[in-house]
């Protein structure tokens, strides 16, 4: 496996203020940007595991509607970007690949909160993504990566996922750093608000 460094952001050391590491998982189905986002928005050259799609994925990977991928992750990505002066969140871009789902537990491990991306023309394979963080009990929202206009409003993309109204929805493109870093400080906002629930009623 070839273990390969994007050419993107130089080398950024990790701040001497900094007092807290959340680790943060990126989960969705197969071409929907996970990969796209941790490179976008990581402050460091983010690692990445993606392979050379082979006819050996021929009718094992679903392509529909990401007919022009060529590569695929078949481990993780991984990445950095600091919120603040003293917060830094570790960032896990999960392998959408039904055959790779395995590897998602693990990377569950330690991880306090997730952001599903979802493509609205692939709604249906982000639907295992939600099932799973539910299973475990973590906290998740839920991004809309933009591919062009939108096709639905969020309400609609709200019910077709069968989301409860206490998990955020919003929108995001993937390949701009400010706007996946606004993703990333949603959830936090979201975690943060959780936490303070759970404070008051204990």
């Amino acid at each position: 496996m070839d273990f390969r460094s994007s050419e993107q952001p130089a080398r950024t050391p990790l701040r001497s203020t900094t007092t807290t590491g959340l680790k943060i998982v990126v989960v969705g189905g197969f071409g929907v940007g996970k990969t796209t986002m941790v490179r976008s928005v990581s402050e460091i050259r983010p690692l990445s595991t993606e392979e050379t799609m082979t006819r050996a994925g021929v009718g094992v990977d679903d392509a529909s509607g990401v007919e022009t991928k060529t590569t695929t992750t078949v481990a993780f990505d991984f990445g950095r970007i600091s919120l603040n002066e003293q917060m830094v969140l570790y960032l896990f871009g999960a392998p959408g690949q039904e055959r790779f789902w395995f590897l998602w537990d693990r990377l569950f491990s330690g991880t306090l909160g997730a952001v599903v991306l979802v493509d609205t023309r692939r709604l249906a394979d982000s639907w295992y993504a939600i099932d799973r963080l539910e299973h475990h009990g973590m906290p998740f929202i839920v991004a809309r990566n933009n591919f062009g206009e939108p096709a639905h409003p969020l309400e609609r993309v709200r019910d077709a996922l069968s989301l409860s109204g206490d998990v955020p929805l919003i929108d995001c493109d993937a390949r701009r750093r400010e706007s996946s870093k606004a993703v990333l400080i949603a959830l936090v906002n979201h975690l943060s608000t959780l936490s303070s629930a759970r404070e008051s009623i204990s």
